[in-house]
């Protein structure tokens, strides 16, 4: 992969910086942030900046408001989280664009901020229009992207800007893109992956680069049902997707080896929290009952696996983890890499990384990415429109 330029390649003495971050947080019904993890992973950039001399104008999504303003969706309660986490005044201008908005980015003096508000209240965000993009860059001496949550994301904020000023990453995606990048096209051998979450059909075209770079596969979460399912097991009323049991054939026969699925599985005979479950070999899963996480015995297979590996990459849930019965198996995965001191442990993004944090071990995790959809894209090999629209690191 290219590489690309960075906020160290730039003297920001007396500039402005137009900085996506991806503040795509969960607010509380008494408007105050409710996990402000996200926001945390773009200090280092905004404290870089400030301390080179640059003023910053910030922008982000939030959430899915319906083509225009919604207070529900409202960066307001962001702003707020910000000045008390930088213990400075987060001016917060109350609109995307607009004359009084350029006015109040033009007054900003080094080290100050502006956060801009939700930018998808402007319909012209999503469909990357160009008069939003250009307004937005009137804004910015040069454009930063450190929203690697939202680079596969052509919107006006993440690759409209770029075309009208000089563009570079910020440390996190400079992170993302490392991590991640390094992983794919020079992992330190052994290099084994851990698929999870609920669907084949999401991750087929990661399972298919991934074969040709790993030394294994470790499937659970539902998309162990379907390739179990195809391997001729009986899986009761298991989420079972039919329509690529011939995928999941011919993914195992292309793996052979590589592809190693769950022993036993922890089953239940309905789908809630408080069900009756016990745990069954793969060739034992009863009628009418369902599998929402992996065994015991699936997890020291796993552990086996992992032993001696200096690269792993985790990728989606064991199971239900959001039912605590049927969180064992990926609490089990997030301790096994927390306990890996000698790998490079990469966690991306989405339920993986939730469970990273939720269980207290992100610290002890060589990298957990901000980007669930963005890192999928990434691993199947997909250039991501936010990431192309950087500039290039001179050679």
């Amino acid at each position: 992969m290219t590489r690309k330029k960075t906020i160290r390649d730039v003297n920001w003495e007396g500039k402005r910086a137009l900085v996506r971050v991806d503040f795509n947080v969960p607010t509380n019904e008494d408007g105050c942030v409710g996990d402000d993890t996200r926001i945390r992973a773009t200090l280092p950039t905004i404290d870089f900046l400030r301390k080179h001399g640059a003023s910053l104008v910030l922008m982000s999504h939030l959430g899915r408001p319906a083509g225009g303003p919604d207070p529900r969706y409202s960066l307001q309660p962001v702003a707020k989280r910000l000045s008390q986490l930088l213990d400075v005044d987060v001016r917060f201008p109350c609109a995307v664009t607009g004359p009084h908005v350029e006015a109040a980015a033009a007054g900003l003096g080094p080290g100050e901020l502006l956060l801009l508000e939700n930018t998808r209240f402007d319909p012209g965000e999503t469909g990357n229009d160009s008069a939003l993009s250009a307004a937005l860059a009137r804004l910015g001496d040069l454009f930063v992207n450190d929203a690697f949550g939202s680079a596969h994301r052509a919107h006006a904020s993440t690759t409209g800007v770029a075309a009208h000023l000089p563009s570079v990453a910020g440390l996190l995606m400079e992170k993302e893109l490392t991590y991640l990048g390094e992983a794919l096209e020079e992992p330190e051998r052994p290099f084994i992956a851990i698929l999870g979450g609920a669907k084949v059909s999401d991750k087929i075209a990661v399972i298919d680069q991934l074969l040709q770079k790993v030394d294994a596969i470790l499937i659970g979460g539902g998309m162990a049902n379907t390739f179990l399912a195809a391997a001729g097991c009986h899986m009761g009323a298991s989420l079972v997707e039919t329509e690529v049991l011939d995928t999941a054939r011919s993914l195992r026969s292309t793996g052979d080896d590589v592809i190693q699925l769950p022993v036993d599985l922890t089953v239940a005979d309905s789908f809630s929290a408080d069900a009756t479950s016990r745990t069954v070999s793969v060739t034992e899963v009863p009628a009418g009952w369902m599998a929402l996480d992996i065994g015991a015995a699936t997890v020291a297979h796993f552990a086996n696996r992992l032993a001696g590996a200096r690269t792993v990459l985790w990728n989606g849930p064991m199971g239900v983890f959001e039912f605590p019965t049927f969180a064992r198996g990926t609490n089990a995965v997030a301790e096994m890499l927390a306990g890996l001191s000698q790998a490079t442990t990469i966690v991306g993004g989405g339920d993986s990384a939730a469970a990273v944090q939720q269980a207290g071990l992100a610290g002890r995790i060589s990298h957990v990415s901000t980007g669930g959809g963005a890192s999928l894209e990434f691993l199947e090999g997909k250039l991501l429109p936010g990431v192309a629209a950087l500039d290039d690191e001179e050679a």
